[in-house]
């Protein structure tokens, strides 16, 4: 009675939420349209793990994952966040790379395509061979190799995307792993290995690397467990062992 128009007013409003369907809030609204912005970042769903049944992804491209014209608009930073965030929710192995680092790697593994890595087991280790094809890094174990020969599977494949190196400095790995044979701390310990023989700055680490490829006669297993173990990879899998890495 004593103001008319601020009844009038909050009749009004009312009466328009009474014409707006059950369920709906602001809230909820905000939610939908958030989610219908970020949907077409990414693309696919198919990146993880994997059966021997269901096999690999062939020819893996970077658009087939993600709206490369839509995050070019992003900053490098960016990026990496959407990236990290994303895979971050599923059972695989994923990285952002710095240009530089990927360019060494890049160099010398058209040098040298493959090399042997050791993987800690609870009693001693299991080698895989690591063959690049293309961007493509293809594991298999030494058993498999030794048995199947070339008709052996790969059991991890690790995808790069370099699509985004020279415009934002980054680039975009992720992969595919067989559930049967690798758990994800297992393929990140072979995906870290990558980093360790082929983007490092010490020439002793990279020489293993050569040995494997241009003297195989020299080249010594004990050499891998021994880098392995000295750069603190090979502890971070023994049950019952803390890492002393800070």
């Amino acid at each position: 009675r004593s103001s008319p128009d601020v009844f009038e007013s909050r009749m009004e409003k009312r009466n328009e939420v009474k014409k707006q369907p059950v369920g709906y809030s602001n809230q909820g609204e905000f939610v939908r349209c958030m989610e219908e912005k970020a949907r077409p970042i990414f693309i696919a769903e198919g990146l993880g793990t994997r059966t021997s049944k269901g096999g690999f992804t062939k020819d893996k491209t970077l658009d087939s994952i993600l709206n490369v014209e839509m995050v070019k608009e992003k900053s490098a930073e960016e990026i990496k966040q959407i990236w990290n965030q994303y895979f971050s929710a599923k059972d695989t192995v994923y990285a952002v790379i710095p240009a530089e680092k990927f360019d060494l790697t890049w160099k010398r593994a058209q040098k040298c395509p493959s090399f042997l890595y050791a993987l800690p087991r609870k009693e001693g280790y299991e080698f895989f061979v690591g063959q690049w094809s293309g961007t493509e890094l293809h594991f298999t174990s030494l058993i498999n190799i030794q048995t199947q020969g070339e008709t052996a599977p790969s059991q991890l494949v690790l995808y790069h995307y370099p699509e985004l190196q020279k415009e934002k400095g980054i680039v975009l790995m992720t992969a595919e792993m067989d559930s049967k044979f690798l758990v994800v701390h297992e393929a990140q310990c072979l995906a870290n290995q990558v980093q360790l023989f082929y983007a490092t700055d010490r020439s002793e680490t990279y020489e293993l690397v050569e040995t494997f490829n241009h003297r195989s006669s020299e080249f010594k297993y004990m050499s891998v467990i021994a880098e392995l173990e000295q750069s603190g990879l090979g502890r971070e899998l023994r049950p019952g062992q803390v890492s002393d890495k800070s």
